[in-house]
């Protein structure tokens, strides 16, 4: 069995992988005086990579050392094999390195060290062979075939390493966006996932459960435009008929930016900030506020909170109630002519809206602080409401919020 890649699978060879040539040309017997000292070749690599390349500065009696050694064994053997042999099999010490790359893949490394290791072996190797040229009598011929050959030999597993790292990446972002995507499913649905479930496919997708999230809808994308790149932190549907991102600890500094980023001078609209296994409440009312954001009920660039607009909200998922209710409590207000109506009702409800301060609604309205004064006795004394009842003032807030809802047009349903 083989010691050192038990747990990594090993990919297909390609044909010319096998294919090293230039060595095969020379006399077998070369190899004979080379064998004995094969263990020492191996040995001598190891000590060099362990000294020069922190990555596999291991103890050698460690199972991280011994399967270093073992595979540099296999290494050096089998080119020294192939040595005037045209049927030498290579392939064992392709499916070596490709089994390599596929485990530096999984265990999330890089392939800087491996490549600086082989790079050391060479050397190693070269200086080795130079001593048994002058030992051995070899004619520069030859030493300039078996350095060609063992320039090659070192490019082609090398190439094997980054076919077997690449492969087992592509494998992993596959694997990893599935779990992703199936973590997003389990956070939206309804009824709640249990925090045991949640937390089990959050582990294996990579995303630490965080405290509380946010939903944030979008409009749909057109098909050719790119979906914006987004932290690994960030769950992302961008290509679905509706659009939304799950975003984990929203209400901080950093999450606030992102979203922010996200959207641009674009149309959004963020959820309530929720445990994890409440995200479909934080999607829904995030929808709901960006159709009303796209019906022209909430006037506003970037990402719309829907915590800021809980008035309008409120009306527009009570319609049927308020729609009936407005011309009884409002009529005297909605009888008067549009250019005297207009002015007074959305004076009345940015009042309302700013706790009674009128220096504030006089700015929301640009309007000045007396006229806005003027303003709502007017409203006042038409729909004989005091307007220092609290009950009153949110009543009237709906009422208006409905109202303003219904001059924007209303909002398609949000399935």
């Amino acid at each position: 069995m083989n010691p050192a890649f038990t747990e990594v699978e090993v990919l297909p060879t390609r044909p010319d992988d096998t294919d090293v040539p230039p060595i095969t040309t020379l006399a077998h017997e070369l190899a004979e005086p080379l064998r004995p000292h094969l263990e020492a070749a191996a040995a001598e690599m190891v000590r060099e990579i362990q000294a020069l390349v922190p990555e596999y500065a291991r103890p050698p009696d460690s199972p991280y050392g011994r399967r270093m050694s073992w595979a540099i064994g296999e290494t050096v053997r089998c080119f020294v094999d192939a040595i005037g042999r045209p049927e030498a099999d290579w392939a064992h010490v392709i499916r070596i390195y490709e089994g390599i790359g596929v485990h530096e893949a999984r265990k999330g490394r890089g392939l800087g060290g491996l490549q600086a290791a082989i790079r050391m072996s060479g050397q190693v190797a070269c200086r080795r062979f130079i001593r048994d040229a002058k030992r051995l009598g070899w004619s520069l011929d030859t030493v300039g075939v078996i350095t060609e050959a063992l320039f090659v030999f070192l490019e082609r597993i090398s190439a094997a390493a980054e076919r077997g790292f690449a492969g087992a990446s592509e494998q992993l972002r596959t694997e990893r966006e599935r779990l992703r995507s199936r973590l997003r499913e389990l956070l939206l649905a309804d009824p709640v996932t249990s925090h045991e479930a949640l937390s089990g496919i959050a582990h294996q997708a990579g995303w630490p459960l965080p405290r509380s999230v946010a939903v944030v809808a979008f409009p749909p994308r057109p098909v050719r435009v790119p979906a914006p790149v987004v932290p690994p932190e960030i769950l992302a549907d961008w290509y679905g008929p509706r659009p939304y991102v799950i975003v984990p600890d929203p209400d901080g500094r950093a999450s606030t930016r992102q979203i922010a980023a996200l959207v641009g001078e674009g149309r959004a609209a963020v959820g309530p900030s929720v445990e994890p296994g409440r995200a479909a409440e934080s999607l829904r009312w995030a929808r709901r506020t960006l159709a009303l954001v796209e019906a022209g009920a909430i006037d506003a660039v970037g990402p719309v909170r829907c915590l800021d607009h809980v008035p309008t909200l409120v009306a527009a998922e009570s319609a049927e109630l308020l729609e009936v209710a407005l011309p009884l409590r409002l009529a005297p207000l909605a009888a008067l002519p549009a250019n005297r109506r207009e002015p007074l009702m959305r004076t009345l409800l940015s009042y309302l809206e700013c706790g009674g301060n009128a220096v504030a609604a006089a700015e929301r309205v640009r309007a000045h602080e007396q006229t806005v004064r003027y303003r709502i006795r007017r409203a006042s004394d038409l729909i004989g409401t005091d307007l220092n009842l609290p009950e009153r003032r949110l009543d009237l807030m709906l009422l208006l919020h409905a109202w303003s809802r219904l001059e924007s047009g209303t909002p398609p349903d949000d399935g």
